[in-house]
């Protein structure tokens, strides 16, 4: 097993911010690029059945947030 099939991770959700149509009333860039800038990564979107997003994942390595390197 090499070292990054051993890592931990840790996990982020982020919910678009609706209005009272239930359609994204804001682009979430902001919110995603401070997110990236403490180091997660987008690995998924997860949809409604209807259209639009319901929540927007994220990963990084758990040592990335403990600073511990475990």
């Amino acid at each position: 097993m090499d070292d990054q099939d051993s890592r931990r991770w840790e996990y982020e959700i982020l919910r678009p911010p609706r209005d009272e149509t239930k359609k994204e009333a804001a682009n979430p860039e902001a919110a995603i690029n401070e997110l990236a800038a403490e180091g997660w990564r987008l690995v998924e979107t997860i949809d409604y059945t209807s259209g639009g997003t319901k929540y927007i994942v994220f990963e990084r390595p758990h040592s990335a947030a403990t600073g511990d390197g475990s």
